[in-house]
């Protein structure tokens, strides 16, 4: 990058090789010499390269790489359970660990679907273009391949129903949650948490599974885990209002947590995952997490 003339280098891989990490053996030539300084008197190999994000041909015993796809769904449900906005925002993580200079092609078996796709640096871009194929040579550890975002999903994995009735100075609460299509994983830490108005003097709430706690800024959180199979989670109980108030006139929002190990609720399926010049032993891995983002019920 060039900035008022002056040439600068952003490349993280290139960065670290240029300015070592402090540890003891640093200090105390610091303190001999008087030189503080952890930056590198020459420039590393890879400032020429054309594939600055990959040091000079990195040696491995064990020959891995492993595909992760990682997705957050944000979601609005009105108070009338309506589904107004569904979509997923997702990365594919790598975590590559191969000798030389390997050439990977990735392909999906559904890529129609993305949209506002973005790309590492090190993906070839024609290649996408044309066939909607994943090129490049990786980066050396963990990196972000690329992300994408798929709109208007028509379903959740669960279902959060709120009642809410406010009269004489008092709101009776009632929350249900529940599975609402089975991704045939389980569905594990799952949470509500929802702000209490700021006219609530007092809450009194239960639950018949997991456990209820009224944070010290009026938020109140039910952390659920897993859903039983032999009841529905439920939460319970009644809030006091300020003297003055007969009925509560503003509803709280409540936001859901949820996380699925091993499946993708976009849809999105990794084909293939292929390697040019492959070592006589490859390691391949591919996994998948879909955890909720900005997940909103309103009652």
């Amino acid at each position: 990058m060039i900035d008022n003339g002056f040439p600068l280098t952003t490349e993280a891989n290139i960065l670290r090789e240029m300015i070592a990490p402090p540890n003891i053996v640093s200090k105390v030539l610091s303190v001999v010499t008087g030189n503080s300084s952890n930056v590198s008197d020459t420039l590393p190999g890879a400032t020429g390269s054309c594939i600055p994000w990959r040091a000079a041909e990195p040696k491995y015993a064990n020959n891995e790489v492993y595909v992760d796809l990682v997705e957050e769904m944000d979601a609005v449900i009105n108070r009338d359970g309506a589904l107004v906005k569904c979509e997923v925002y997702g990365e594919v993580q790598v975590n590559s660990h191969l000798s030389g200079l390997p050439d990977l092609t990735l392909s999906f078996a559904n890529p129609s679907i993305l949209d506002d796709v973005r790309f590492h640096p090190c993906v070839r871009f024609r290649p996408w273009e044309s066939h909607q194929v994943l090129s490049f040579v990786p980066p050396d550890g963990e990196f972000k391949l690329m992300s994408y975002r798929i709109k208007k999903l028509k379903s959740t994995p669960l279902y959060v129903k709120p009642q809410l009735t406010s009269d004489a100075g008092k709101c009776r609460v009632n929350v249900l949650v529940g599975i609402r299509n089975d991704p045939g994983k389980t569905i594990d830490s799952i949470t509500l948490e929802f702000q209490l108005p700021p006219c609530i003097l007092s809450a009194d709430l239960n639950s018949n599974h997991g456990t209820v706690n009224i944070l010290g800024n009026k938020i109140c959180s039910w952390t659920i885990g897993r859903i039983p199979k032999d009841k529905t989670p439920s939460l319970s109980g009644t809030l006091l209002l300020e003297t003055e108030l007969e009925r509560l006139h503003v509803f709280p929002t409540f936001r859901v947590g949820f996380r699925i190990m091993g499946v993708a609720l976009s849809g999105l399926q990794i084909d293939k995952l292929d390697l040019k010049t492959a070592p006589s032993r490859l390691y391949k891995g591919f996994r998948a997490l879909t955890r909720a983002g900005e997940f909103e019920v309103r009652s």
